[in-house]
Parts: C-alpha cells; sequence; structure tokens
C-alpha cells in the first residue's frame, strides 16, 4: 500500500495494482542467505531425491553387510501321513515319514561361504555405492545453493532498483517543479519544461517496472524456500558484505579435497571393479553350509519312541544334522563370460567417467576463478562510478540552478546516475553468484 500511495502522490497516472497470493496477517518472516539455502534444501524435489537415494544406498550398504554373515532361523511343523488299512504299516501310506504323525521343530543356520564372501567384495560394493550416492547429494545441493543464491540476491538487487527508481523520480518531479517555476519567471525555455516533463514520465514508468520486478522476484525466490507460496516474508540485504576470495593455491587445494563430482566418479568406479571382482568369483566353487538343531519325532516332545522301532523303549529326539553342499560351475553356455565381459566394459566406462571429471573440474576451477575475480574487479570499478555519478547530478542540479547549465545536462547526469547504481547493483550480484558457483567446486570457504 505504501508503495501505491507514493505512485499516487507522485501523479504517474493510475498506480500499479499486482495480483498477488493470499498471504497470512502474522509479521513477515525476516530470511537471512542461510535460512533460504536450509528452507530450499527441504523444499527442492531434485535434493530430497538424492537424499532418498543416499538413505537407500545407506540401507542397501546394511543389507550387503547382513547378507556376509549367517542367516539364523526357526520352523515349527506338523505333517500328516495318511494311514495304511487296519494300520498294517505304521509308518503310513509316504514311505519317506516314519509315522502317520510327524512333527519338527528345528532351529536352523545357513552360511554361504564363496570367494564373494571371503573377499567381502558385496559389502566393498556397497560401500562404494553409498559414498557415489552421498556425493551425488552434495552435488545436488552446492548447485541449489547457486540457484537459491542467484534467486536471493535477484530479489535483494530489485528492491534496490525499486529504490533507485523511486529516488529518481523523486529527483526528476523536483527538477520537472524547478523548471516549471524558472519557466515562470522567464529564466529558462519552454523547451526546459518539456525535457523535464519527458524525464519524469520515464523514470515514473521506470518505477512501475521496478515495483512489478521487485514482486516477481519476491514470487520467484518464494517457490524455492516455501512448501506454500507466500509473499509474507522479508530479506536480509547483505549484498555489500560477500567473503573475500581466496587464492587459487587455496582454491585449488580445497577442489582437489572436497570436490564431490570426482568423489562421485571415483565412488563409482571402485563399485565397478567391485562387480568385475564379483563376476570373476562366479567361476570358482561356492559351498553353503546348512545346520538344523530341534527334533523331528512322532510326538511332540524332548523323548519320543520310535513307531517301527516299539522295542527300543523312549529315546532322545533333541539333535542336529548339516549338510554341506559345493557347487562347481561347468557349463552354463557362455552366461558368465558374458556377464565378466559386461563387468569390465562398465569398469572401463567408469575410469572414463572419472578422468574426464578430473579433467573438467581443472577447467572449470580456471573459469570460475578467473570469472570470480572479473567480478570483483567489476564492483570495485562501478562502485567508483556510481560514486562519480552521484557528485555529477549534484553538480548539474547547481549549475542548472546557476544558469549555467542545460535541462539536457541535468537529465542525462540523473539517467547515469540511475544506471550506475543498478550497474553497481548486477555487479554485487555477479561477484556473488560467481562465489556460490566457485564452491560448486571447493565447498563452503
Amino acid at each position: 500500500m505504501t508503495t501505491l500511495l507514493l505512485i499516487a502522490m507522485l501523479q504517474a497516472g493510475p498506480p500499479l495494482t499486482l495480483v498477488q497470493p493470499d498471504s497470512p496477517a502474522a509479521a513477515p518472516v525476516t530470511i537471512t542467505l542461510q535460512d533460504a539455502l536450509e528452507r530450499a534444501k527441504q523444499n527442492d524435489a531434485q535434493v530430497q531425491s538424492a537424499a532418498a537415494d543416499a538413505e537407500s544406498a545407506k540401507e542397501d550398504r546394511v543389507q550387503a553387510r547382513a547378507s556376509l554373515l549367517p542367516n539364523f532361523s526357526y520352523s515349527l511343523q506338523y505333517l500328516g501321513n495318511s494311514p495304511t488299512p487296519n494300520n498294517v504299516l505304521p509308518n503310513g501310506r509316504f514311505v519317506s515319514l516314519d509315522g502317520v504323525k510327524m512333527y519338527r521343530n528345528w532351529g536352523m543356520v545357513r552360511q554361504e561361504i564363496s570367494p564373494n564372501v571371503l573377499m567381502l567384495t558385496p559389502l566393498k560394493r556397497a560401500q562404494a555405492l553409498e559414498l557415489a550416492a552421498q556425493a551425488k547429494l552434495e552435488v545436488a545441493q552446492r548447485g541449489l545453493a547457486v540457484t537459491v543464491t542467484q534467486k536471493y540476491y535477484a530479489f535483494v538487487v530489485a528492491q534496490r532498483k525499486y529504490a533507485s527508481a523511486q529516488s529518481a523520480a523523486d529527483s526528476a518531479q523536483r527538477f520537472l517543479d524547478t523548471t516549471r517555476r524558472q519557466e515562470q519567471a522567464g529564466q529558462v525555455a519552454h523547451a526546459d519544461s518539456i525535457k523535464a516533463e519527458i524525464s519524469y514520465q520515464q523514470q515514473q514508468q521506470a518505477f512501475r517496472d521496478a515495483f512489478a520486478a521487485m514482486d516477481a522476484a519476491r514470487l520467484s525466490l518464494a517457490v524455492l524456500i516455501f512448501p506454500m507460496l507466500t509473499e509474507n516474508f522479508s530479506v536480509v540485504d547483505d549484498l555489500a558484505s560477500a567473503p573475500m576470495l581466496p587464492s587459487f593455491g587455496d582454491v585449488k587445494s580445497a577442489a582437489a579435497a572436497n570436490n564431490p563430482d570426482v568423489r562421485a566418479a571415483d565412488a563409482a568406479l571402485k563399485a565397478a571393479a567391485q562387480d568385475v571382482r564379483s563376476s570373476k568369483n562366479a567361476f570358482l566353487p561356492t559351498i553353503a553350509v546348512d545346520g538344523v538343531y530341534g527334533f523331528e519325532a512322532n510326538e511332540f516332545g524332548t523323548h519320543s519312541i520310535v513307531l517301527d522301532r516299539p522295542e527300543v523303549g523312549v529315546i532322545p529326539t533333541l539333535g542336529y544334522f548339516i549338510t554341506v553342499n559345493m557347487t562347481v560351475p561347468v557349463w552354463d553356455w557362455g552366461n558368465l563370460r558374458s556377464k565378466l565381459h559386461q563387468a569390465n566394459t562398465r569398469e572401463h566406462q567408469a575410469q572414463v567417467t572419472l578422468t574426464q571429471t578430473q579433467r573438467l573440474l581443472m577447467s572449470n576451477l580456471y573459469s570460475m576463478y578467473n570469472e570470480a575475480q572479473a567480478a570483483k574487479a567489476a564492483v570495485d570499478n562501478l562502485q567508483h562510478i556510481a560514486d562519480l555519478a552521484t557528485e555529477s547530478l549534484r553538480l548539474a542540479n547547481l549549475r542548472y540552478q546557476a544558469g549555467e547549465a542545460t535541462a539536457l545536462e541535468v537529465v542525462d547526469a540523473q539517467t547515469t546516475l540511475v544506471q550506475a547504481r543498478n550497474a553497481i547493483d548486477d555487479a554485487q550480484v555477479r561477484y556473488r553468484v560467481a562465489l556460490a558457483e566457485l564452491q560448486t567446486l571447493t565447498g563452503r570457504f
């Protein structure tokens, strides 16, 4: 409402009314850049998908570790056998059973002993894939940080440009009033008043455009940081307090140690190497050991009478038996060899991906660091220009009031100042974004 009143007071035509989403009546939330980053992580679908993949990879590692250890289970069974007429055969009709009724109460253990188990191949592969998933999550988070930084400071700059447009509009209003008074006093020509009014109308239109751009920037940021679209927030303008750019040596060391793209590619290569090892181990024998402890008897108890040997009397039923099975692959029509060829191909591709990622890292590191340096230099240079433009406008107004300058010079000085302020704001955003992009390679500094 304040903005609309200001526009109306400046008499620049009908006020600009924007269609906006409903916002709660509570006080607006103040958001810092760090707040925006944390909120965006909770609401961004890509980051949440990467986080889910990382959590799933963690569980895969837990399952792979468990698969290397013995499995314990418990089984309780009742086996009913069809009897023979007049119980001629006490064992019943099925020769595989030793009675009409049988009970099994077993505790079972199973352990597979294979080259993959002995070399921990499944666990090492799962650990590598977990590291790759965590690295990809970090890649997504750093990429999101660049996007949030762009949107956050785009809103900050939109607010600054709105303030600059308002200031320029006020200045144009004052200059128009001055020229009209001087025209009425016969000190300037009517052409000066026309020029001043043209400048005034142009600044009013720029003011409206800045208002619309600020609202659009607010909405663009709100989409990233809020689960429900709202405009009931404000941001902290810390654009001028950007961190210093470290030396290239420090940046290079940080990139070598903390780059998630390289970590992900390296972990993928390690996982591919474990796939090759697993494919080779498939050619070797596998031993499976199954152990059972409990009873299998005609009565549910720890002692029983064997129906076909009643003369033996009551005997203990608890006991164990062990089965050891060795499987040796002999011929599978080339299936195992084909899987080994596939694994070797994937390992080679992973190696190529890793080396290319390392080359891209160095290339991006040089270009992004140079961009950050250029952006920092632009900030320093454009700040000096903005200071000069402010002083130039002040002197132009004084000279015009003294009759030593034309209206065109004052209008030109006003335009130059607005452009200089906008340019310094854009340069500061450029530097902030350049730092955020550089930190996708190095991590925070």
